[in-house]
């Protein structure tokens, strides 16, 4: 049997490095674990480290195919970061000018939960401990 352990990391490929850089760095606080250029494919991968056990590693390619990135959409429905405070991380992203969902509660956990978007549209989701 297959023994996996941990999802190691997630890649997501944007359309404008450095306005991405930006927000998973300074709007979401995610740390630089490393940044390396591949001049052979005109690409950046960023590595960020999300709470010291998870990565993110976010790509640039040169005229990367759109894809569609409702949360209903077929394929990845969305990334979620999980928050001691929902409201409050509503409200840090807000004051960043990034344009949040109202709250809603999961009526299976009974937990506050809301969606944003990062600089392409991909769903990103804040869930509460």
């Amino acid at each position: 049997m297959l023994k996996l352990n941990r999802i190691h990391h997630v890649a997501i490929i944007c359309s404008d490095y450095a306005k991405s850089k930006q927000f998973y760095t300074e709007v979401l606080g995610l740390t630089i674990v490393q940044e390396v250029y591949r001049a052979e494919r005109k690409s950046y991968k960023l590595d960020l480290e999300v709470a010291a056990q998870y990565q993110i590693e976010l790509f640039s390619f040169p005229e990367p195919a759109a894809r569609s990135s409702r949360p209903e959409a077929t394929g990845l429905r969305h990334l979620a970061f999980e928050v001691d405070d929902v409201a409050e991380a509503v409200q840090h992203l807000t004051n960043l000018g990034v344009a949040v969902e109202p709250i809603r509660i999961d009526e299976c956990t009974g937990k506050q939960f809301t969606f944003f978007q990062d600089p392409d549209g991909l769903p990103l989701e804040i869930y509460q401990r």
